[in-house]
């Protein structure tokens, strides 16, 4: 069968069928992952290392050093994401703690947020189920039965500044010191805790050996623009003019999985860094295939691996939809919603 009829016969596929398939991707090899660790833990620590000693040289050095070494942040972030989805070790326990010893470095408590995102997989897509681990977004006649003031706040809250600059700050260095959202559970509460802990020992640590220095021109800088990519990736991998919204009687999980969630095609490079989250449609339809597996998914089959496509310039085009039309089911944008519908 050739290339063309074979991506024929998988369209055809409905999203459950397409589970079936992904099955066979889920087992996470323990070397190659303890590899994947150890190449992103390594020049993480060693660029923190060579940040450090550039104080001495130039401000500047050390923050331009500091923020070559957000990326390798987010691929930290990305791994304890493997972690909370169980799918980067066997052994639960190991990778619960590699989950937990990570989320100090990306001041995200492990249980807090395995949690929350494991809320985000099982409601996203669902009208009905808004509000946890999700970009807010309105329904064209939620926006317009708001008074001025409510709609202010909305365009307020999907401004470019507000999700991506401010945003990044206030949800890594503030919301994520508590449990939001979980505050009636004691489990909740230790993980942030013990989070909040163990950060005030490396904040401590830095300065009494460096002074402020070390965190406000390497520490902080590092986890802020990691924090702003991280937030970038989460918004394009939903928010795209095709995405899918629909409300609980027509919601459907593993439609909303693949429908919903895009396939954000970066060069190569990028996607290492990125730990290939930008496969997201895969990855929501079988959020247990290990990271490293999901190009193997693509490579063997073409459906998928055309399927959401969203190109960086296209991502850029997405910052402008902030609308969900229930009539034409599609995203749009403020002006396009006050054309249509006044």
């Amino acid at each position: 069968m050739n290339d063309r009829a074979s991506a024929m016969e998988q369209a055809t596929k409905s999203a459950q069928e397409w589970v079936r398939d992904l099955a066979k991707y889920r087992d996470p090899c323990v070397r190659r992952s303890t590899f994947e660790l150890a190449v992103t833990v390594v020049p993480f620590l060693a660029l923190w290392g060579l940040a450090w000693a550039a104080l001495s040289v130039s401000y500047w050095l050390a923050f331009a050093i500091a923020a070559v070494n957000s990326a390798f942040l987010v691929r930290l972030f990305c791994i304890q994401h493997d972690c909370g989805h169980a799918s980067f070790y066997n052994n639960r326990k190991v990778q619960d703690w590699v989950g937990r010893c990570l989320g100090v470095l990306t001041l995200t408590p492990y249980a807090v947020w395995k949690r929350t995102h494991a809320l985000h997989h099982a409601q996203h897509g669902n009208l009905d189920m808004r509000g946890i681990g999700d970009v807010m977004t309105l329904t064209v006649e939620e926006y317009r039965a708001r008074g001025w003031f409510g709609r202010l706040q909305y365009r307020l809250y999907r401004h470019p500044l507000v999700l991506f600059v401010l945003g990044p700050i206030y949800l890594f260095i503030l919301q994520n010191r508590i449990p939001l959202g979980l505050m009636k559970s004691w489990q909740y509460w230790w993980s942030a805790m013990g989070t909040n802990l163990m950060i005030a020992l490396i904040i401590g640590t830095l300065i009494w050996f460096g002074g402020l220095a070390p965190v406000l021109l390497i520490y902080l800088p590092t986890s802020v623009l990691a924090g702003a990519i991280g937030i970038w990736l989460f918004y394009v991998q939903h928010q795209f003019e095709t995405t899918h919204w629909s409300t609980s009687e027509e919601w459907q999980l593993h439609e909303a999985a693949l429908n919903g969630s895009s396939h954000y095609v970066l060069p190569r490079p990028l996607n290492w860094l990125s730990a290939n989250i930008g496969i997201h449609h895969v990855h929501h339809l079988y959020s247990r295939i290990p990271f490293y597996r999901l190009p193997e998914v693509l490579r063997d089959h073409i459906e998928l691996a055309e399927a959401q496509r969203l190109t960086f310039m296209d991502s850029l085009r997405s910052v402008n939809i902030h609308l969900w039309d229930e009539k034409l089911g599609r995203l749009m944008s403020f002006r396009e919603a006050r054309r249509l519908y006044g």
